[in-house]
C-alpha cells in the first residue's frame, strides 16, 4: 500500500509517498480502507523528531482516519466488512489501510461526508476528554480556549455552546474570530492586540474563566491563572509557548483552582474506548441534528502531504486540513 513515510526527520518535504506493507489486524483490531486523513500539530512535530509514537503504534505519521471496514481480527463482532467509519489512532493515519482498535471506532455520523468525518474524531475525542469529562464544565460556566479557530478550538466552541457555556476565544485576526462567532463564542480577544486576561475579567463583570482549554503551555500559565475563576480549571493540552514556567502557587491556593496537564495519544486503548464510547453518546447525536459540525478548511491528495503540513505551520487555517486517499 502506499503510505507518507518519513526516512529522516526535517521540514515538509522529508514526507516522501512510499511503498509499504498493508498492516493485517490483530485480534481485537479492524482494517480500515482509509478515505481521507486528519492533519494535526502533532503530526508536524513527529515528521520532526520531537513526538514519537507510543510503543507498539504505527511508525506512520497521522492520529485520525475516515474509511470503510475492510477487515476484521479475531473476536472483532461490532462491526462489519463495508461500514463507514471513522476512528481515532495512535499511529498510521497517513496510508491507503491502518489497523485500528475496534474500540476507537465511530460510526459516519448521519449528515456528515465520509471524508469529512475525517475531522472528527481527534478533535471531538480531545475536547469531550478533557473540557467535559476532566474539568467538567458545567451550564452557565465560562470556557476560555486558546486557538479558537483551530480544529480543537472550533469544536469546543460548538460542543460548549451546545451544553449552555458561555465561551471566549483568543484568535490572531479579525477573520479568525469572526469564524469563532459565528460557532458560537461570544467573548473575542486578538491576542496580538489585546490582553485577554483584561478582556475576561471585563466580559464577566470580574468573574474570569471557569476553564481554560489551553494549547500555549508555558508562555501563558501566569496569565491564565490570572484568568481564572474561583473554583476554576487550567487544562493544558499542548505546549506550543514552552515546556517550562513558574507558578504563583499562592493565586493556585487562594483561587481554589487546578492546573492539570492531559494527553490523549498515549492513553491505554481501555482509556481511549471509553472517551470513544462517550463521544458517541454526548458528541454525534449533536453532530447528526446540526448542532455542531465539522469544520474543514481544506483537503489535499495524499502525495500532497507536504503542502498540508506547510499551511497548518502557517497557521492562516480555520478548523481542520484533510488529506485524502484515492
Amino acid at each position: 500500500m502506499k503510505a507518507i513515510t518519513v526516512p529522516e526527520p526535517g521540514g515538509p518535504d522529508a514526507l516522501v509517498l512510499t511503498d509499504v506493507d498493508t498492516p493485517e489486524p490483530a485480534a481485537g483490531e479492524v482494517l480500515v480502507r482509509v478515505a481521507a486523513a486528519g492533519v494535526n500539530r502533532a503530526d508536524t512535530l513527529q515528521r520532526q523528531g520531537h513526538y514519537p509514537p507510543p510503543p507498539g503504534a504505527s511508525d506512520v505519521i497521522g492520529l485520525e482516519v475516515s474509511g470503510t471496514v475492510e477487515a476484521l481480527g479475531e473476536g472483532v463482532e461490532d462491526w462489519a466488512a463495508g461500514d463507514e467509519v471513522c476512528a481515532l489512532l495512535s499511529g498510521g493515519g497517513y496510508a491507503e489501510y491502518v489497523a485500528v482498535p475496534s474500540g476507537q471506532l465511530l460510526p459516519v455520523p448521519e449528515g456528515v461526508t465520509l471524508a469529512d468525518a475525517a475531522a472528527l474524531p481527534e478533535v471531538a475525542c480531545t475536547v469531550w476528554s478533557n473540557v467535559f469529562m476532566t474539568a467538567d464544565i458545567e451550564p452557565g460556566e465560562v470556557l476560555l480556549v486558546h486557538g479558537g479557530s483551530s480544529g480543537i478550538g472550533t469544536m469546543a466552541t460548538q460542543l460548549a455552546r451546545a451544553y449552555g457555556a458561555r465561551v471566549a476565544v483568543t484568535a490572531g485576526s479579525a477573520d479568525k474570530l469572526e469564524a469563532c462567532r459565528e460557532l458560537g463564542a461570544d467573548i473575542l480577544v486578538n491576542y496580538r492586540e489585546e490582553d485577554f486576561v483584561e478582556r475576561i475579567r471585563e466580559a464577566t463583570d470580574g468573574h474570569g474563566a471557569d476553564v481554560v482549554l489551553d494549547i500555549i503551555g508555558a508562555k501563558y500559565l501566569g496569565r491564565n491563572l490570572e484568568a481564572l475563576a474561583t473554583g476554576g480549571r487550567l487544562v493544558i493540552i499542548g505546549m506550543q509557548g514552552g515546556r517550562a514556567a513558574e507558578l504563583d502557587i499562592a493565586m493556585l491556593m487562594g483561587k481554589r483552582a487546578a492546573v492539570i496537564g492531559t494527553t490523549l495519544r498515549a492513553r491505554p486503548a481501555a482509556e481511549k474506548a471509553a472517551i470513544v464510547a462517550a463521544v458517541a453518546g454526548h458528541v454525534w447525536p449533536l453532530v447528526e441534528d446540526g448542532s455542531v459540525r465539522p469544520v474543514v478548511h481544506s483537503r489535499h491528495p495524499l502525495a500532497e502531504a507536504a503542502a498540508a503540513h506547510r499551511e497548518i505551520e502557517e497557521s492562516g487555517h480555520v478548523g481542520k486540513i484533510l488529506l485524502t486517499v484515492g
